[in-house]
């Protein structure tokens, strides 16, 4: 028998597999992972073949595609006029959730502090543990899970090295504000408190509502690594392409962990990306797409016994079923699946503590008709 000691031994296999695992067990409408049930635009898929075709078939720079670093660079300013430099600040990574891991492993060392938000997307405590790291965790409560600022000053120590965020926030929908950022750069000022924003939802914002990225704030995007997804922006979560935004001196050394990481990223995907979001609208009307989803899908549950939550961004709906039943989430999460045919998250997997508040998710990147069938079967709830 080898002896192996395991760097992360409380961790299992994520609840995203779990729950989507059963749902084909039992043949439920899939709800849980987030990911859409509907193709990506042809067009970038034969931008996708062209650029095989023209021999973008080999590794690209270890930053990224030139043309798409510019690109990248050109959409940045456009929608946030704040400029990042295609060559020094700015790296195509291997999704979302790669770029978290690197941003984290060329920044923290054992010891370090890294205070989050939870419910939290899955990767971050484990990522900062696995590095040695200490988390520091900040439960935020709903409805509206809104953040105290005076509470987050008492986590802080003479360790704390990061903050991260997430906004809009998975698997909440919630936003930060303005009046959340200036908070923000009180607390942290004087200090050498990097910040990893995660705004791979960053386009997926509702009722007029502003996405405060940290890049709007001089103060934070001194010291922050932004990380955003073409995955979630193209409707093609499994092409894995993302990437990261930072100055120069914090890119520097993130590029120095992603060189021996991935090293690079899928060649043909970068040049047909960059060639198609040099057309703003293959951005600028997907806020507009998924709010007309959020709207009929909460439509669709408004007369069942769930209570829907806020839902001011991404792609996720919460809903409390504590006046239909007293179960934990996870296990009323898998009865629905098996007695009502619908999967979904139970949002205490997002709690480093599994906080059972009875809130569940829901994803509404499907389509209608997915949805409509859905919102029948829990109307049986």
């Amino acid at each position: 028998m080898l002896n192996i000691q395991s760097k992360l031994p409380g961790v299992g296999t994520t609840i995203f597999s779990v729950m989507s695992q059963l749902a084909t067990a039992h043949q439920a409408i899939n709800l849980s992972q987030g990911f859409p049930d509907y193709p990506c635009d042809p067009k970038l898929v034969a931008l996708v073949n062209q650029a095989m075709k023209d021999g973008f078939n080999q590794y690209a720079p270890m930053p990224g595609n030139h043309f798409l670093n510019e690109t990248i660079a050109q959409k940045v300013e456009s929608l946030y006029q704040v400029k990042y430099h295609p060559e020094t600040e700015i790296t195509v990574t291997a999704g979302g959730t790669q770029a978290i891991f690197t941003a984290l492993a060329a920044i923290i060392n054992s010891g370090d502090e890294v205070i989050i938000f939870e419910p939290a997307y899955d990767c971050y405590a484990p990522t900062v543990r696995l590095l040695g790291g200490l988390v520091k965790t900040y439960e935020l409560a709903p409805p509206h899970y809104g953040i105290d600022w005076d509470m987050v000053k008492k986590l802080f120590t003479s360790s704390t090295r990061m903050i991260i965020l997430n906004s809009p926030q998975n698997p909440t929908g919630s936003i930060l504000s303005d009046e959340d950022m200036k908070s923000l750069i009180k607390l942290i000022s004087g200090t050498d408190i990097l910040i990893l924003s995660d705004e791979v939802y960053e386009h997926l914002i509702y009722d007029e509502e502003k996405h405060n990225s940290v890049m709007l704030y001089p103060e934070l995007r001194e010291r922050s690594f932004i990380v955003a997804s073409f995955g979630k922006l193209l409707h093609a979560t499994g092409w894995k392409l993302g990437y990261c935004l930072a100055p120069a001196l914090l890119m520097k050394e993130f590029r120095k962990v992603h060189q021996f990481n991935v090293f690079s990223v899928n060649s043909a995907m970068q040049q047909a990306i960059a060639t198609y979001i040099r057309e703003p609208g293959s951005y600028t009307e997907i806020g507009r797409f998924f709010e007309e989803k959020r709207n009929y899908f909460r439509g669709l549950l408004a007369e069942s016994r769930f209570e829907l939550l806020p839902c001011k961004g991404s792609y996720f709906q919460c809903v409390s079923y504590d006046q239909i039943s007293d179960e934990k989430d996870t296990d009323f999460s898998i009865r629905l699946i098996k007695e009502f045919g619908v999967a979904s998250i139970p949002v205490s997997a997002f709690y480093q503590k599994a906080t059972d508040h009875k809130i569940i998710r829901f994803c509404f990147a499907k389509e209608n008709e997915t949805l409509a069938l859905a919102a029948e079967k829990l109307m049986n709830v």
